[in-house]
C-alpha cells in the first residue's frame, strides 16, 4: 500500500474494501474533521501554521546557505534553480554567485523579478524573499569590487594564498553577483515534530 509521505496513515487513494468496511480505522466525517484513518488528525494541525515574523524570517535566511531561487520564463512559468546564497539583513539583500552566461542570469536580465525559498534544516519553517534582482558586472580582474564582493560571500579563508587563487578562478568563471533587493519577505513555520 502506498505510504502518505509522513502524514500518519496509508493514501486515501489507494484503499482497500476490507479498511473502507474497517470502523476502527476511519472516522465518519464531522464538523470540519477529516475523515480517514487515525493520524490523519496530523493533517488536521497542519492548518494551525504559525506566520514569522520580520526577525524570525530574516534569522532563517541569515542561518542557511542554501536555497531555490525562481526566477521566469518566457511563458510565465517559474524556473526554480538551487543556489548558494549570502543573506545581508541590514540591506535586505541575499546575494548569489553566478556564471555571466547561464540561463538564469539571462532569464533575469529580460525579467528581474525573482524569488528566494529557503526552508530550516527540518523544514518545518520557511521563507520566501522577493523583489528585484539587480546584476553586477562581471569580475574582470583578480581583487576588482566585484570579485570582493564574491569573496565576502564565503567563509574565510586561512591563508591570501587561497583568497588569490579564489579570485582567479571567479575571473576565469566569468562570474558576477545576482544581488535580489528583498521588497516582501513571508514564511511559515509548521506545527510538525
Amino acid at each position: 500500500m502506498a505510504e502518505n509521505y509522513g502524514l500518519g496513515g496509508p493514501d486515501p487513494l489507494s484503499r482497500s474494501d476490507e479498511e473502507l468496511s474497517d470502523p476502527r480505522g476511519y472516522q465518519e466525517p464531522g464538523d470540519g474533521e477529516l475523515s480517514g484513518p487515525r493520524g490523519y488528525e496530523e493533517l488536521a494541525d497542519l492548518r494551525e501554521f504559525q506566520e514569522l515574523g520580520d526577525s524570525e524570517l530574516s534569522d532563517l535566511l541569515a542561518g542557511q546557505r542554501f536555497g531555490a531561487l525562481a526566477t521566469i520564463q518566457a511563458d510565465g512559468r517559474p524556473q526554480l534553480s538551487t543556489v548558494l546564497y549570502a543573506w545581508d539583513a541590514r540591506q535586505r539583500v541575499a546575494r548569489i554567485s553566478a556564471v555571466a552566461d547561464r540561463l538564469t542570469v539571462r532569464r533575469l536580465q529580460q525579467d528581474s523579478r525573482c524569488s528566494l525559498y529557503v526552508a530550516s534544516d527540518d523544514f518545518a519553517e520557511f521563507a520566501v524573499a522577493e523583489g528585484e534582482a539587480e546584476l553586477s558586472p562581471v569580475t574582470a580582474e583578480p581583487g576588482d569590487e566585484v570579485g570582493l564582493e564574491l569573496l565576502a560571500m564565503r567563509q574565510p579563508f586561512g591563508e591570501a594564498a587561497g583568497e588569490q587563487a579564489f579570485l582567479r578562478r571567479m575571473v576565469a568563471d566569468r562570474r558576477l553577483v545576482i544581488r535580489l533587493r528583498v521588497s516582501h519577505l513571508h514564511g511559515t513555520a509548521l506545527p510538525i515534530g
